[in-house]
């Protein structure tokens, strides 16, 4: 077995150890339900034969299965008995899906740049312009195109321009301007130039360019220059954060440290805020839970939940927050 696959396997392992703790959470204050557990084995033959089994059919939630092709292939169960399905871990469109059952936990890349461009809208002057650095590849295309969509569709009267790179960018820029610029990639080899770019054009010697950087979500799993991006004021959207001054963090650390041996990874925390909230929503209104599930508002150890309901593609968690870096950390604008 590759690494890959090992850091595969481990994944879903880290989130059901964190799940099953936000299952005895709620137990041991006194709520009940039935749980099963089924291992995919990550084939969709076998998820399949799970569909026969007589407990199963009888499940009024199905969480998971965690990958994508999994969680294509139990769509059609899933419409066909009415069961909703909860994908827990994959940041795909719901509309990959096409499942109005589903109830999305991750944030969708469309979010995480609506939630960008709002901001930039909102803290914007007459003297501001908007700058994407947007090499076009597909992965960046889907960050800056949602960006420039929102900035179109408000009736913004800001200034937005596009480059391919921070290079071409410099020549076009204009002393006594504010510039929100947007990194829309995190292909590594490229953005690290281009920070370092944004930077020194910030800190030219004889005066520099104003300019406040907006980055990719994913840059948060990336290692980039702490001080540069601090002095860009670099702010990023991220659907997590863990608060490790919280008790209820260090309590769950505790727990979980004892239980297994070792600290919980991120998907451990993912486990632990959904069992906690989709138990409780069991307990608190049995099998009429969905009509509550839009109106249940969750502060978790990792996540938050606010939900939305489309018609066509399910329920969707639209709860993101923005991270500026600062103090050599990430802080929480909003």
């Amino acid at each position: 077995m590759s690494k890959a696959d090992v850091e595969k396997y481990a994944m879903p392992i880290d989130f059901y150890q964190g799940f099953k703790m936000g299952l005895d959470s709620i137990a041991s204050s006194g709520l009940n339900f039935n749980f099963g557990v089924y291992d995919t084995q990550d084939d969709n033959a076998h998820i399949g034969s799970i569909y026969k089994n007589e407990q199963f059919r009888k499940s009024n939630l199905i969480i998971g299965p965690v990958f994508p092709e999994g969680l294509k292939y139990i769509t059609n169960y899933s419409k066909l008995n009415n069961v909703p399905v909860v994908s827990p871990l994959a940041a795909s469109e719901p509309s990959d899906f096409n499942n109005p059952n589903l109830i999305s936990i991750v944030n969708n890349i469309d979010l995480h740049a609506k939630k960008i461009a709002a901001y930039i809208s909102k803290n914007a002057n007459a003297n501001t312009i908007v700058v994407i650095i947007n090499t076009k590849k597909t992965e960046d295309e889907a960050f800056a195109a949602p960006i420039r969509d929102y900035l179109k569709s408000q009736g913004s009267k800001l200034i937005v321009q596009e480059y391919a790179s921070a290079f071409s960018f410099e020549t076009k820029m204009i002393k006594g301007k504010q510039y929100a610029v947007v990194i829309a990639s995190y292909d590594r080899a490229f953005v690290l130039p281009t920070i370092e770019k944004l930077y020194k054009l910030k800190n030219l010697p004889a005066g520099g360019y104003a300019i406040n950087l907006y980055g990719h979500p994913m840059w948060s799993k990336q290692n980039y220059p702490t001080d540069k991006l601090q002095n860009l004021n670099a702010v990023i959207s991220s659907s997590y954060k863990v608060d490790y001054k919280n008790s209820s963090v260090i309590n769950f650390i505790k727990r979980y440290r004892s239980k297994y041996g070792f600290e919980p990874g991120e998907y451990a925390f993912k486990g632990f805020d959904v069992a906690f909230f989709f138990g409780k929503l069991l307990s608190n209104y049995g099998e009429d839970y969905l009509e509550f599930l839009i109106k249940e508002k969750y502060k978790g150890l990792h996540n938050n939940f606010s939900f939305i309901h489309d018609a066509q593609y399910g329920y969707i968690n639209t709860n993101l927050m923005l991270l500026r870096y600062k103090n050599f950390a990430l802080d929480i604008v909003e």
